[in-house]
């Protein structure tokens, strides 16, 4: 299983029609290079095909859990939805550096 970790900016997404807000963070550089690769290969895809996600394995700080990346264009990278459990366990608000480790 090959690992990444890095740290980022917590940043929100809210729509501007509806009250949801979602929080992400970005995978950039080598750790969005290494998820390309791996996806072009198709090596952990599962055969899903949705909006171009990839399923990870992901740890910040104690906890972890199972969950999709999605392509980003605007950076080029991967977005990582970091869901209010984790934010709530960590003690992580919008805005915060986290460390993160992604596996595939």
């Amino acid at each position: 299983m090959e690992s990444f970790t890095f740290t980022t900016p917590l940043w929100r997404w809210q729509s501007a029609t509806a009250p949801a807000a979602w929080h992400f963070v970005t995978i950039a550089g080598d750790a969005a290079d290494g998820i390309r690769i791996a996806a072009i290969s198709g090596q952990w895809l599962n055969g899903r095909k949705g909006f171009g996600s990839a399923r990870v394995d992901v740890t910040i700080g104690d906890t972890s859990w199972q969950t999709s990346v999605f392509p980003h264009k605007e950076s080029g990278g991967w977005l990582l939805p970091v869901k209010a459990a984790v934010r709530k366990a960590e003690r992580l608000v919008e805005g915060d550096a986290v460390t993160v480790t992604v596996s595939l």
